[in-house]
């Protein structure tokens, strides 16, 4: 069999990580599978890793805009699989309009599908870019031959809103990088650190409505205010509307830059550096589909505090200290709670990293050619399709 896949979505991100990471460490052979076809753009195609069984197929219109990009999936993708003759295509990037069968999708961005969370975009062409997301990924669920979750709460969130949906579904987690790996540090009494030597809290993520750093921001003034050595850097690329409410909110409460930092955006190959120098890791989001810097701060080693919301709980189980990431009172109790207690830290620190070992990529790689060979082997084939 050959499985093809359409990368014409996949340009920075998540979405590539998971791309790469399967296919350096998958063998499709085990599935049945003698040949994997890649169809993208030249900065996608040029990060995955050469294979045997894996051709990689430029496509210069996957190199353009978004309106290049779709019209090529609805109007060149399915002759393309046909004529690489394809038994199953996976479509990662979740939307899918052409006319190919059987195809596997994924689901991977729940703001769509979240009416609280679209809604904190007020009118503006994010809200409506998202809205038009969520009809076209629910339009391809339910045609999907299959659909993959990442996480149990992104299943049932999607289809409370999707309805039902015909094909099978499965959940696959996503894996994390190896490079995250630090085993649990020794943790020292809050009197241990001073201003010179302040306790860290690091919060890596984008800057956006949904991500809560200013409520993490007026967390850490109360606790500073209490006397405690704490500073909060934050480090992710930044929503524009999102960044200037967050200096707004600076200039108020931490107008000389004391001990709040925004960093910028960091190359993915300096994180575990970042992470190795925090004490602490906090993760405020309110809306995730697979929270992979989560499973980073869980692989690092560091004690963390975390939202309640979301998978979040279902991925760190009892690994962390949750709190209302929109309650900055409650974002300072959770916070306090972990720095007054050294022992907590490294209990809650253990836990979450015996927890992230269950999160590879080559589980979900094996995980995820072990579905679409099932889906390949259980779809009606095209030519009935067609002839019926």
């Amino acid at each position: 069999m050959r499985v093809g896949i359409d990368a014409s979505n996949l340009r920075a991100g998540g979405g590539v990580t998971h791309l790469v990471e399967i296919l350096r460490v998958a063998d499709p052979v085990l599935h049945g599978f003698s040949q994997v076809i890649v169809w993208g753009g030249q900065s996608t195609l040029r990060q995955i890793e050469e294979r045997p069984w894996l051709v990689k197929v430029p496509q210069p219109l996957l190199d353009g805009g978004l309106i290049q990009r779709a019209w090529w999936q609805r109007n060149r993708l399915s002759d393309l699989a046909r004529s690489a003759a394809c038994d199953v295509l996976l479509v990662p990037g979740g939307s899918y309009s052409g006319s190919f069968r059987p195809i596997a999708t994924m689901s991977r961005n729940m703001q769509p599908f979240e009416l609280r969370e679209l809604r904190r975009h007020g009118i503006s062409l994010t809200a409506l870019r998202l809205v038009l997301l969520r009809w076209a990924q629910a339009r391809s669920f339910r045609a999907a031959d299959g659909v993959i979750f990442l996480t149990g709460y992104a299943r049932d969130a999607v289809l409370r809103v999707v309805g039902k949906i015909c094909g099978e579904t499965t959940i696959i987690p996503h894996g994390i990088d190896a490079q995250f790996a630090q085993s649990p540090r020794g943790q020292l009494p809050i009197g241990s650190y001073s201003t010179d030597k302040p306790f860290r809290i690091l919060y890596v993520s984008i800057i956006n409505v949904y991500k809560h750093q200013w409520h993490v921001a007026d967390a850490v003034a109360q606790l500073r205010s209490r006397g405690l050595p704490v500073t909060l850097d934050l480090v992710g690329p930044a929503h524009k509307p999102a960044l200037a409410r967050l200096r707004k909110v600076l200039r108020h409460l931490d107008p000389n830059g004391e001990f709040v930092r925004y960093l910028g955006p960091s190359p993915r190959s300096e994180l575990p550096r970042l992470y190795m120098h925090a004490d602490l890791c906090l993760f405020a989001s309110s809306c995730e589909n697979m929270p992979n810097i989560l499973l980073e701060g869980m692989a690092s080693g560091l004690p963390i505090a975390c939202s309640n919301r979301g998978p979040m709980p279902e991925v760190l189980h009892d690994g962390g200290v949750y709190f209302d990431p929109e309650n900055p009172q409650d974002i300072a109790r959770a916070l306090q709670q972990l720095i007054d207690s050294p022992e907590l830290r490294t209990q809650m620190a253990h836990k979450s990293f015996v927890r992230v070992r269950q999160f590879s990529w080559t589980r979900c790689a094996t995980e995820t050619f072990r579905f679409l060979g099932d889906v390949a082997r259980s779809a009606i084939p095209e030519v009935v399709r067609t002839e019926g």
